[in-house]
């Protein structure tokens, strides 16, 4: 079972708003067994939208549609599906009168281009949108169905899993399809592909495997289709092993699970307290760790020392180390260690300092020189990178790899 998922909104195709709904979609498609072979985003053009409705009604068997449902001039996805169908456009009261509610509720007055959306396709069945006043629209012919949905994400996403996800469910049983992401960091993908080239040569052909980069991290996610499910997922989990057992000094975690939040799991396991010390990354670090629910249990606090004038008051850095050696070095970041293990008593420090950019490299030290030192009253281990010139870039990978070294000290 094949389906196409079309968007609508000019607002997508100039970049002012990402398109999250496709993706959503399209995972939740998949888990039913449904494939996706095509995501189109059209502009709010009555011909662009009947030309991509008709192609994709020509190509697959379901066709969902998000957006140009509202009651602006703009939103004119009824009409288009009104035309492609060759149906008249109908007054839904029961429509109409749910507006009215809610608007008396909330005390909106009630337009002419309110009383509009409660004009629908005569082939329509509509299905009730409790987020909001757009209802979506369920349409069959020739054995085909077409769903039209609003483009907020959270309506959409109630549609979807109360009205639509159901009814496909019990339209449509599909071949089984299942996933196991292995999530990695600390190395490339063509490192990853060249480590486990065995595994994947050797591979049954209903397995595929996909390398999904990502700052610092790559995902590493194997589908597999089967009649049968139990035995699909069994043969998922053994490839899941045997590539776990050649590359698990590299895995953090398996699905969905976040760098940050594995990390909390060992501090916590350990029973391990850390604080950090921040220059080029302004907090970064420290706001990931805080993302995780829980982390007052591990996280004790921050020091952003931008200045030298913090590094030397706040985490007792010499003089003199910032004289010899500069701000961005080795020496530098290991007396911000232990400057944080003694001013926030924890049982471990991190300290990264660095040239984020795009200015202020120099030709012994150019933009993207960071150096990063992690340790305990034991011990220190330091780090060096040589990034690129792109601020934001440098300052996310950065606490990538400030994470992963935390991970590797516990």
């Amino acid at each position: 079972m094949d389906a196409q998922i079309i968007t609508i909104g000019d607002e997508i195709l100039i970049g002012q708003v990402v398109d999250t709904n496709s993706a959503w979609m399209g995972e939740q498609l998949n888990m039913q067994g449904i494939r996706v072979q095509k995501i189109v985003t059209v502009s709010d053009e009555h011909d662009d939208i009947i030309h991509a409705v008709k192609t994709a009604f020509a190509e697959a068997d379901i066709v969902l549609i998000t957006g140009g449902l509202g009651p602006t001039k703009d939103d004119i996805t009824k009409k288009a599906l009104a035309d492609f169908f060759g149906v008249g456009m109908r007054f839904s009261e029961s429509t109409h009168n749910r507006i009215q509610r809610l608007f008396k509720k909330f005390g909106i007055k009630m337009t002419e281009a309110h009383r509009e959306q409660s004009y629908m396709p005569e082939n329509a069945d509509l299905m009730i949108n409790q987020m909001g006043t757009a209802p979506g629209m369920w349409f069959e012919q020739e054995g085909k169905i077409v769903v039209s949905m609003p483009g907020v994400p959270y309506e959409m996403k109630y549609l979807m899993n109360e009205e639509i996800l159901p009814k496909l469910k019990k339209k449509f049983e599909g071949t089984p399809i299942a996933h196991r992401t292995i999530l990695t960091v600390g190395i490339g993908e063509s490192q990853i592909a060249d480590k486990i080239n065995d595994i994947v040569e050797n591979l049954p052909s209903n397995i595929s495997v996909a390398y999904l980069p990502g700052l610092g991290q790559v995902r590493l996610r194997l589908t597999g289709r089967g009649e049968n499910e139990q035995a699909l997922n069994e043969l998922l989990d053994k490839k899941v092993a045997t590539i776990t057992s050649i590359i698990a000094p590299f895995i953090f975690g398996y699905e969905k699970e976040k760098l940050e939040a594995a990390v909390g799991k060992i501090l916590l396991k350990k029973g391990k307290t850390i604080g950090t010390a921040e220059s080029c990354t302004g907090g970064f670090l420290a706001h990931k760790i805080t993302s995780v629910a829980g982390a007052s249990a591990y996280f004790m606090g921050s020091v952003v020392a931008y200045d030298n004038s913090v590094k030397m008051n706040l985490l007792h850095v010499r003089p003199s180390t910032l004289e010899t050696h500069g701000a961005v070095s080795e020496a530098t970041v290991r007396e911000m260690v232990q400057g944080t293990l003694e001013l926030l008593k924890t049982d471990i420090a991190v300290a990264i300092s660095g040239i984020a950019g795009p200015g202020g490299g120099t030709p012994e030290k150019p933009v993207g020189t960071i150096w990063l030192a992690i340790g305990d009253k034991n011990k220190i281990k330091t780090r060096q990178l040589n990034l690129w010139k792109d601020r934001i870039k440098n300052i996310e990978y950065s606490t990538v790899v400030a994470l992963d070294m935390i991970r590797k000290f516990l």
